[in-house]
């Protein structure tokens, strides 16, 4: 039904409230362009617009993730990360600080959320399973 993906690969070690919270960010740094219009229920109240399209959430090991970062990178795949030394700052200044101490090989990753052509996303996230 869609030409692309968008998909969010965590790592199989997090706790579910880590999981949750880590999904929610990585979502949020994707493009705006992928979300639809304004939901309008019934009494004419306006809910905020979501993405178009569903959102696949898988999961790996450390490794798998690291493997998926380089390939996203190698192919200039744009992506949104989530690093386990965001899990002890407290707002967007701090969690850029944190990022940007790290070099690219060196970041802890926890989650990466990728949107693109189906099968690109689906090159990248090879060897993730579907998250329970």
């Amino acid at each position: 039904m869609f030409d692309t993906k968008i998909a969010v690969l965590l790592r199989d070690d997090l706790a579910s409230w880590q999981a949750l919270n880590v999904t929610a960010f990585l979502v949020s740094g994707l493009p705006q362009e992928l979300r639809g219009e304004p939901y309008v229920d019934a009494d004419d109240v306006t809910y905020l617009s979501m993405f178009r399209q569903p959102v696949v959430v898988l999961q790996g090991d450390k490794a798998l993730l690291t493997k998926a970062h380089d390939r996203a990178l190698t192919r200039n795949q744009p992506m949104s990360i989530f690093t386990a030394d965001l899990f002890s700052t407290g707002n967007d200044a701090d969690n850029r600080a944190a990022v940007r101490k790290v070099h690219t090989q060196d970041l802890d990753l926890v989650g990466i959320a990728v949107h693109g052509q189906k099968n690109a996303v689906d090159k990248i996230l090879k060897g993730a399973r579907m998250h329970p």
